[in-house]
């Protein structure tokens, strides 16, 4: 019966973020901006001098000298709420492909925020900041959404033993469902999308981004940090800002 399988679902409050390929390295930049004055390096010549590598690729960020950043490739898995999806896909540099609801049903996993998301709006739209809210809060938002959830994929389970399509019967539910897909970016890319969606302090141009795609962000970038060094460093010590 629908009401047994709904007893199922599961509540969540992370992401997922998992490297699953990528061919990128500090390297794949060197080659590309000195190909413009020397025509083809080879490795062992940009390994002979690490700290000429390392000036080279701090002069490119600094000076937003922005190809040769994209002789690089890196595909995420990434899994989270459908509400983190709608933004992720704003960055049209990046590759996507998404599961489907036409094509299979959909699981019962949803999002319902965590204990240290903070709840609370205060100020006017370009100006506010979040806080805390009350321990009563917190619980309002526990429970409704989890109430919500529940009556949603009961009522799409309903409308599957109907015979009603799955293209349909997705309509009920709602963006608060985890969704998957593969997201395939450049390392330039990759930049312009933690410049918009990490918050930090020592970023040139302050950001605002929404604390789900955020947990994204963190994720990905920790993984970029270890495939490129030196153009992670760089990124860093010029503001952060995508060349």
């Amino acid at each position: 019966m629908p009401g047994e399988e709904v007893m199922d679902i599961e509540f969540r409050s992370d992401v997922e973020v998992e490297l699953i390929k990528s061919a990128a390295s500090d390297a794949d930049v060197l080659w590309a901006a000195r190909v413009s004055t020397k025509g083809e390096s080879s490795l062992a010549e940009i390994e002979a001098d690490p700290q000429r590598s390392k000036g080279l690729i701090n002069f490119l960020m600094r000076d937003r000298h922005g190809t040769p950043f994209e002789h690089s490739s890196m595909t995420f898995y990434v899994k989270a709420p459908i509400f983190v999806f709608r933004e992720f896909m704003r960055h049209r540099t990046f590759s996507y492909n998404e599961e489907s609801g036409r094509y299979r049903r959909l699981e019962p996993v949803f999002y319902v925020p965590g204990p240290d998301r903070k709840l609370v709006q205060e100020g006017r739209p370009g100006k506010y900041v979040f806080a805390d809210g009350t321990a009563e809060q917190h619980k309002l938002v526990g429970e409704t959404t989890r109430d919500s959830y529940r009556q949603a994929y009961l009522a799409y389970l309903e409308m599957l033993d109907a015979g009603i399509a799955r293209e349909v019967a997705r309509s009920v539910l709602p963006v608060g469902l985890y969704s998957s897909m593969y997201a395939t970016c450049n390392a330039r890319a990759l930049m312009n999308f933690l410049s918009l969606r990490t918050k930090r302090e020592d970023a040139a141009f302050p950001s605002f981004p929404q604390r789900e795609i955020e947990m994204v962000a963190e994720q990905m970038e920790e993984h970029w940090r270890q495939l490129m060094p030196l153009t992670h460093a760089a990124f860093e010590a010029n503001g952060r800002v995508c060349p």
